[in-house]
This record gives C-alpha cells, sequence and structure tokens, in this order.
C-alpha cells in the first residue's frame, strides 16, 4: 500500500514532463498508476471477502503515538476498486477530451494522479491523523482541479467555495478527531473500533465534530451548494469527483465510524435529518434543471444524502445496501459525466433543451448513456436495480424511512428519463444537432463503465458475497444482495417507483412549473454568498477600528490581554505556592533594585540612546542573575546577546529623531504607566505561579548523565543544543536565516547577492601613493574619526576571532559553543564596523553575508544527514578517536560540526544586519543628500575633508530630510 501511494506521488511529479514530451498521450501511462490500485484491490480480494483485512505499519513519530498505519479492510477495499478504475478509465478518456494544445494540460494530469493518490490515503489510513492529512490533500487537489480554468471567474468561484466549505469542515473534524483519540487512548481506528470507549456527552460532542466534516465533504445538507458549482470544472474532473473521489470521502467516513458508533446519542438523529433532507432536495433540484451536467450533479447530491442515511443509519441490510449502492453509483455516474463529456466536446452545447436528435448522429454514445441511466433509474436487470432493491428490504420495518426512499427512487426515475430524453431523443420544432465524429478512446472508458454495471447486475449475488464482511459488523443475519429476490414488498416499490417516476416525466411541462416555482426562498449558494460577504464586511469594519498604524495602540492591546485573561486566571484560581523565597542571596535582590531603577529610568527618558542604554542594563542584569544562578553559559550568552541587540539599536537609531515625541499626552501617560505596572505585576505572579506550581520532577535533572555518556559532553546546555535537542537548534538555524533574508529584503533596494564586497573591489592606493594601512582614511573625516580606536581595533580582530574559535571548540566541556563564539565573532566584526565605516567591514569580512548563512545551514543538516549514512539516526553524535601526526591523539565528537553550523550561522546573521541596518543605510543617507546644499549626512559641515562615510561615534545621524525641517 505504501508503494501505491509512492507511486502515485512519483508519477504525479513526473507528469508535467511526460505531458511536455510525449503531449496528451501521456495520459496513456500515468493511466497505469491507479490501475495498479485496482490491480491490488484484485489481487486481494480473496482476503477481504474472508473477512480478513491487509495491514501495514511504518513508524513515523513513535513518541506522540503517530505511525503510517495503513489498512485495508472490505469497505476501503470497495473504494480501492472504484479509485483505481474509475481513475484509470478517466486518464484515458483525457487523452481525447482535451485538444492537443490545451493550456497546463501537464499540471492538470499531475494534479490529478496526486489526487487520486490522495483519495487511496484516506481510504487505507488506520490512523485517524494520517487519514486527516490525506483528507485535506483532497481540497486542495479538488480546488486545483475544479479552478483549471483560472481566467473564468465562475472556475475561480466554484474552486474557493469547495475549499473553504471542505477545509473548514476539515478542521472541525480533527477537532473531533483529536477528542475521540485523546477519549480512546490511541488514534489507530482498528484498535478503537475493537474497544470503543464508553458512551457520554464527550463522546457525543466529538462525532458530531468529525459527521461535520464529513457532512461537508459530501456536500450534504445545508452545504450541498458547493457540489453543482463545481461543475465549472472540467467534465472529467466531474466523472472522478462524483464516482470515486473528494464525495466519497464523507460517505466513507461514515460508513467506518458507523459499525462502532452508530448507536451513540446523536448519530441516528442527525444522518435521518440531514439525509432525508438532501437525498430530497436534490432529486427535486435536479427535475428542473436543463444543463445536463447540473441535472447529474444534484442527482449526485441527492444519492449522497440516500447514502449517508443507508450507511449511517447502523443495521446489516442498510450497510449491505448501502455498499451495493456506493459501489452501483460510481460505476453509472461516472459514465453518464463520460457521456455528457462527449456531448459537449462534439455537439458543442449540454443544454437540453437546444440537443436534438443525438440518438441517430451518435447511436453508440446514445447506448452507452441509456444504459447508464437505467442502471441510475434502477431498472433490471443492472446492478443499480438490484441496489435500489436492498435499499427497500433494508426499511421495509420502518415505515417513515420507507416512504422517504420510496421518494428519493421516484425523483431518481423521474429525472433520469429527463436526462435520457434531453441528450438523446428528437425535440419538437428543434432542428437536429450538428456533430463531430467520436472517436473510440472516448467512448470506450463509459462504455466499459456501463457495461460493468450490467455486468455485475447479472453477478448481483456474487457481489453481495464480496460486500458482505462489511454488513455483517452490524450483525450476523439479514437479506442478500440478489438480481430477483422474488415477489415482495421490493419488488412491488420497484414497480410502483418506476411507474410514478415515468408518469412524473410524461407531465413534464404542468410538474416543471411546480417544480420552478416551488424551491427555497434563498439558495445554499446565495446563503454562502451572504455569509462570505457578511464576514468580508465584518473583517473591514474591525480592520479599520483596530489597525490604525498606531504602535502603541497594537502593544496596548496585546499587554491589555495578557493583563486580563492570565491576570483573571491568577486572580481566580491563586496558584500560589505555600512558601516564598525572596532571593537566594542580598546580592540578586541588589541586582533587581538595579533593574527596576533601569526599567523606570527607561520610561522616563526622553532620547532614544539613553532609553537604548537603560534597556541595555536590564538585560546585562538579567545577566548577572545567571552568574548568581550558577549559570555561567547562559550569562555569556545574555551579556553577547545584549551588546549585539545594543549595537543594532544604535544602527537603527540613526534614520530616528534623536528625542521621542512630545506626546502622549498626560492622561494617556498615566494610563500606560498604569497597564506597564499591571503587566508587570501579572508577569511576576505568572513566574512565581509557574515555580510554585511544579509537581514532577524536572526533566533537566535526568540530563546530565546522558550528556556524558550519550552527548560525550561535560557541559550540559551546549549538548542539549547541538544533540539532546538538536532537531530545535535546526528550526532555530531555519528561523534565523529567514529572519536575515527578511531583514536584508526590506533594506536592501537592489538584491543582496549584487556587489558582495570583494578585495579586490575595496578602496586602494593611487599608483605611487603612500600605502594605506587603515581603509577609513578615504571614507570618513578627520572629524568622525578616531585613529587609537582604529588602531586598536585593528589590533586585537584577530584574537578576538581567535577566541571566538576557542569558544567554539571548548563549548562542548566548558561554557560556550557555536552561538556564542558567532556572536565573539559577529561582535569583532561590528566593532571593525564602527571603527571604520562599511569600508572597514568589507576588509574584515569580504564575502556575501548570504553565502556564510547557507553554508551554516547547510552544514548543520549536512551533519544529520551524515549521521544516517553512519546508520545512525538523524543528528545523533558519535565519538572520532584520531592521530595526527605532529598533534597526537585528538578526541573529536561529530557534534562539533553541527556547532560549526550555528557558529556560521550566527556570523552570517551578524554580517547581514551590519550590511543591511549599516552598510546599505549608509548608502542611502548618502544618496538622500542634494549636491549644493551644504548638508552631509555624516553631521560635518560642509567643508570638512572630503570622505563619504557616516560617522559612527553614537552622534545623532538623522536623515538629511530631517536635518533640513529642524
Amino acid at each position: 500500500m505504501l508503494m501505491l501511494l509512492a507511486l502515485h506521488l512519483v508519477a504525479a511529479a513526473t507528469a508535467p514532463a511526460l505531458v511536455r514530451r510525449w503531449g496528451r498521450r501521456a495520459c496513456y501511462p500515468l493511466a497505469l498508476v491507479p490501475a495498479a490500485a485496482l490491480g491490488w484491490a484484485v489481487a486481494y480480494a480473496g482476503v477481504v471477502r474472508d473477512g480478513g483485512a491487509v495491514v501495514e505499519t511504518y513508524p513515523w513519530v513513535p513518541g506522540l503515538g503517530l505511525d503510517l498505519a495503513l489498512r485495508v479492510s472490505m469497505l476501503s477495499w470497495l473504494l480501492m476498486l472504484l479509485i483505481g478504475g474509475v481513475g484509470a478509465l478517466v486518464l484515458v478518456y483525457c487523452a481525447r477530451y482535451f485538444d492537443a494544445d490545451e493550456p497546463g494540460l501537464g499540471q492538470f494530469v499531475a494534479i490529478f494522479v496526486g489526487f487520486a493518490g490522495a483519495m487511496l490515503g484516506v481510504v487505507v489510513a488506520d490512523n485517524l491523523l494520517l487519514l486527516y492529512v490525506f483528507w485535506e490533500l483532497t481540497s486542495v487537489f479538488s480546488y486545483l482541479l475544479i479552478g483549471h480554468h483560472p481566467e473564468k471567474l465562475a472556475s475561480r468561484r466554484a474552486a474557493a467555495q469547495a475549499l473553504l466549505v471542505t477545509t473548514l469542515g476539515g478542521l472541525v473534524m480533527l477537532i473531533g478527531f483529536i477528542m475521540l483519540g485523546q477519549h480512546a487512548g490511541t488514534y489507530r481506528w482498528s484498535e478503537i473500533a475493537a474497544r470503543p470507549p464508553p458512551s457520554g456527552t464527550y463522546l457525543g460532542v466529538a462525532l458530531v465534530l468529525i459527521l461535520i466534516g464529513a457532512l461537508a465533504k459530501s456536500a450534504i445538507f445545508p452545504l450541498s451548494f458547493w457540489l453543482p458549482a463545481a461543475m465549472a470544472a472540467p467534465t472529467p474532473v466531474s466523472a472522478y469527483l462524483h464516482a470515486a473521489a473528494m464525495v466519497k470521502a464523507g460517505v466513507y467516513l461514515v460508513a467506518l465510524l458507523a459499525p462502532a458508533y452508530a448507536a451513540v446519542g446523536p448519530w441516528r438523529p442527525v444522518v435521518y435529518v440531514v439525509g432525508i433532507v438532501t437525498m430530497l432536495a436534490g432529486g427535486w433540484a435536479a427535475l428542473r434543471q436543463v444543463d445536463l451536467k447540473l441535472l447529474l450533479a444534484y442527482g449526485t447530491v441527492g444519492q449522497l444524502g440516500l447514502l449517508i442515511l443507508l450507511l449511517g443509519v447502523g443495521t446489516r441490510d442498510a450497510a449491505l445496501a448501502g455498499t451495493a449502492l456506493l459501489f452501483a453509483h460510481g460505476l453509472y455516474k461516472a459514465a453518464l459525466f463520460l457521456v455528457v463529456g462527449i456531448i459537449d466536446r462534439r455537439a458543442g452545447t449540454r443544454d437540453l433543451t437546444v440537443l436534438s436528435g443525438l440518438w441517430r448522429r451518435m447511436p453508440l454514445v446514445c447506448a452507452v448513456g441509456v444504459l447508464a441511466t437505467a442502471s441510475m433509474a434502477g431498472v433490471p436487470p443492472l446492478l443499480g436495480f438490484a441496489a435500489k432493491e436492498a435499499v427497500f428490504e433494508a426499511f421495509a420495518d420502518n415505515p417513515p424511512l420507507l416512504v422517504a426512499v420510496l421518494l428519493r427512487a421516484t425523483l431518481t426515475v423521474a429525472y433520469s428519463a429527463r436526462f435520457a430524453w434531453g441528450a438523446f431523443a428528437d425535440r419538437a420544432g428543434v432542428a437536429p444537432t450538428p456533430t463531430r465524429p467520436v472517436e473510440p478512446t472516448l467512448l470506450v472508458p463509459a462504455a466499459l463503465l456501463a457495461v460493468a454495471g450490467l455486468a455485475l447486475g447479472v453477478l448481483a449475488g456474487a457481489v453481495g458475497g464480496l460486500l458482505d464482511p462489511y454488513a455483517r459488523l452490524f450483525g450476523a443475519t439479514g437479506h442478500h444482495l440478489a438480481l430477483w429476490s422474488g415477489p415482495g414488498l421490493a419488488t412491488g416499490s420497484s414497480a410502483l417507483v418506476l411507474a410514478l417516476g415515468g408518469l412524473i416525466f410524461a407531465l413534464r411541462k404542468r410538474v416543471g412549473a411546480v417544480v420552478t416555482r416551488l424551491r427555497t426562498p434563498v439558495g445554499g449558494d446565495v446563503a454562502y454568498g451572504y455569509a462570505t460577504g457578511g464576514l468580508d464586511r465584518i473583517a473591514v469594519e474591525v480592520t479599520g477600528a483596530t489597525q490604525r498604524g498606531s504602535l502603541p495602540q497594537y502593544l496596548g492591546i496585546i499587554l491589555l490581554a495578557l493583563v486580563v485573561v492570565p491576570g483573571g486566571a491568577l486572580l481566580f484560581g491563586r496558584p500560589w505556592p505555600d512558601r516564598w523565597i525572596l532571593w537566594d542571596t542580598p546580592l540578586q535582590a541588589v541586582v533587581a533594585l538595579v533593574l527596576a531603577v533601569a526599567a523606570v529610568l527607561t520610561v522616563l527618558a526622553r532620547r532614544r540612546l539613553t532609553a537604548v542604554i537603560l534597556v541595555g542594563t536590564t538585560g546585562y542584569g538579567t545577566a548577572m542573575l545567571f552568574v548568581l544562578h550558577g549559570a555561567p553559559d547562559l550569562a555569556l550568552t545574555q551579556f553577547l546577546v545584549e551588546t549585539v541587540t545594543i549595537v543594532i539599536f544604535v544602527l537603527v537609531l540613526r534614520r530616528l529623531p534623536p528625542r521621542f515625541s512630545v506626546r502622549p499626552m498626560r492622561g494617556s501617560r498615566w494610563a500606560r504607566v498604569a497597564l506597564g505596572v499591571a503587566v508587570g505585576v501579572v508577569v511576576s505572579g505568572m513566574a512565581l505561579a509557574a515555580v510554585g506550581g511544579r509537581r514532577a520532577v524536572p526533566i533537566s535533572e535526568g540530563f546530565p548523565e546522558p550528556a556524558r555518556s550519550f552527548g560525550y559532553g561535560r557541559n550540559v546546555v551546549n549538548v542539549i543544543l547541538v544533540d539532546i535537542r538538536a532537531w530545535d537548534t535546526m528550526g532555530e538555524l531555519a528561523v534565523l536565516v529567514v529572519a536575515a533574508t527578511g531583514v536584508a529584503s526590506l533594506i536592501f533596494q537592489h538584491r543582496r547577492g549584487v556587489g558582495r564586497p570583494r578585495r579586490r573591489d575595496l578602496p586602494t592606493r593611487s599608483p605611487g601613493a603612500e600605502r594605506v594601512w587603515l581603509t577609513a582614511g578615504p571614507t570618513l573625516r578627520t572629524r568622525s574619526r578616531s585613529i587609537v580606536l582604529e588602531v586598536v581595533v585593528r589590533l586585537i580582530f584577530h584574537t578576538v576571532v581567535v577566541f571566538s574559535i576557542f569558544l567554539l571548540f571548548s563549548g562542548h566541556n566548558a561554557p560556550g559553543g557555536g552561538f556564542t563564539g558567532g556572536l565573539v565573532a559577529g561582535l569583532a566584526l561590528a566593532v571593525r564596523y564602527l571603527a571604520g565605516g562599511r569600508h572597514e567591514l568589507d576588509q574584515a569580512a569580504p564575502v556575501d553575508a548570504g553565502a556564510v548563512l547557507g553554508t551554516g545551514l547547510l552544514v548543520a543538516v549536512g551533519t544529520g544527514l551524515a549521521a544516517i549514512l553512519l546508520g545512525n539516526p538523524v543528528l545523533r553524535s558519535t565519538v572520532l578517536d584520531l592521530h595526527l601526526p605532529l598533534i597526537g591523539d585528538v578526541h573529536l565528537v561529530t557534534s562539533i560540526f553541527f556547532d560549526i553550523g550555528v557558529y556560521l550561522v550566527v556570523i552570517g546573521l551578524s554580517l547581514d544586519i551590519l550590511r543591511s541596518l549599516g552598510a546599505e543605510v549608509d548608502r542611502q543617507i548618502e544618496a538622500e543628500d542634494e549636491p549644493g546644499t551644504g548638508l552631509r549626512t555624516d553631521g560635518a559641515e560642509a567643508g570638512d575633508e572630503p570622505g563619504t562615510g557616516p560617522r559612527t561615534d553614537g552622534a545623532e545621524l538623522g536623515s538629511a530630510a530631517e536635518r533640513r525641517r529642524r
């Protein structure tokens, strides 16, 4: 089964290339992929006929109880027949349905094969969460297929409507799955069905949520409107969608859960109401359609309601009738849609008020269409007739339901006759419709499906034997599927509905007037439009009221929510510890006092640079608390991060006024002070509650021993980052790379890699001129330079870089590591930039920051892949003991390579920030200077020594326009 899913994935990936090479003929080899699923199902027919199941299980996330559990029993086997058989025939049909120059054909075929694979995954998944993944994939693929013609408004609207309805239903269903899995203690459906959890309100709510997802997927009332609208899709999509794919997923899910939960409180009432309303409303709506595809679409809606009723009612006879009808419906509905596609392509219209005389011009197409229509109407000896008789037998002891299905069957006969008459008959006063020849490739798939309905009708007893294992889940004895069960209720009911349906068709003019007038005041499509329009209006109003471009307002709302929600929980829950310890040492109180004073002074500060320094003081104070708590690794990292943050703040402040705005007014200022105090109290309370609420032993207490024996290091913090929780670090590296890319894209006015610095591109001395050691000479004026600082930075730069490398390699057993070492190297680059400007930075690091980031991420990922090649789990550390000449014995832990990746990513991030917020902003400031104004962006006045670089001495560096305004 896993190989079948992989085969669909590979075929979908290669389909565009095959179509580019072979054109539409590529559909023939691609049809072998769903045909393989059909062949697999036929090969295991004996297993499922005997009540067995085919099971495959592959580990996925054992820690979360998730695995790739695949299971095929009779119900899923039946759906596999339809998915594979109908899918293969529809692909063959596509080879002649589409023109040779059809735009996007390769993409269409790829999505179609992926759609078939996703639907196959839905029916073979034994894990509810895995089922949900495939469930949502069918929604995405159907969206792409329905919207195959994006230039058409109807296609775009129908695709979005189908996606929105089915996806929202799927999200609701996921909640039900999680509730059910938590209630049962497992997400394996076979285990849940074998030991159903006890009934109750909790289980009832979970089942209703799952039913909502299933009903939305199968277009059941009140969500039926999306399926007729989906007829904007190409006809092959409609054939597959209605017969074997997405709409059958909801029916399958109801049938899957019914044996275990049909008797649970809300199940049957929901199934009864929505099933009866949908099957009658769909049949009634089909009577007034003039588009052949819409007629079949509304017929499908009604038939899906009947299937939900049969497979959800929870009795043996209804289950047998439901599976038989599911099979028959897949055969005749796919055939009929393919016939409509032939009529549309060869006659140029689907309007039954315009079509006339096609039975003469397309006799074979007419024969196939009439044969499939007869199965839909329940005419013997087709499979549709045997299934209809089984439906009457199933509800023989339930008169209300029997009356409902009799009405439904009568409507089916009436619109079936309307379809056959409208598609093929001669119309009085209407000229015969001109047609083009029909290729065998178009006709054969429809003919095979229609003939299969006839053959399986004759073999109804054998079909019933195959379907019986599912029916036995509801009871051991009951009726059996047969073409003729003798005179009785079923036979009399069949004759009655055929006669009544024929009468309705004979009186179609009179009935048509009634059908046209008798409809719901507001259709589902109109209600959908009102709902989405209302949501759009609400979104606009809410956005207008809340998104006013005020950062203080946004922060105020966020902080107010923090005070109200967690603060309210703290106030009413009172999760306080029994004993409070204010500090472990008086030094902590001193540091806390410094933090509080710095925070208060930050609020009172009027200059931005002063506020940044005070905020940095709070960060350094936090690092001191780490030192006092005996966490040197965290303290070192905090010191470095705070320093880098201050550098970034200083770079950004150059583009801002030196002072804060005079606002807010006095009243709002006190409101902000009150909010700040409240937030501080709430956060302190949360910290206190978290510390006092611990009941279990901290997981960190078990880390020191594995750090030594498993990670081969004594620095537990570093081992956690590069080994025990290496996946977390990998995710953080990816986030850093994305963040760096985002910063660069916001700041750079051209692509980041363009014009990256090289040593040959840096300023050089003229021929014969004195050699220049400090590159800031041509870029900074004398008033903006500090020669001592430049010289000292030049002298200590390499020492600092070597120290960062020392921290990198020593971090596994001592304070340090890749992150800390990278920060030290980043600070060394920052000091070079602050001392000598952007050319000094380029002299220190003449490489592209993006290349450094990518290399670091590649090294980190490569470390994980290397572990796999060595036969270990991903990112598993290994010790390498080497003897190197002149060096001696080397004890190397492979996690150092992962740490090197971290080191490079942090350096790349620092370099990217310095280039974007530093060097690039320098260029932008220079570009804003207007010639002849006497204004410079570096703060110097006209007439100073020439230079192009900005000031880096911390003085105010607003834009030229800002200074002109002042």
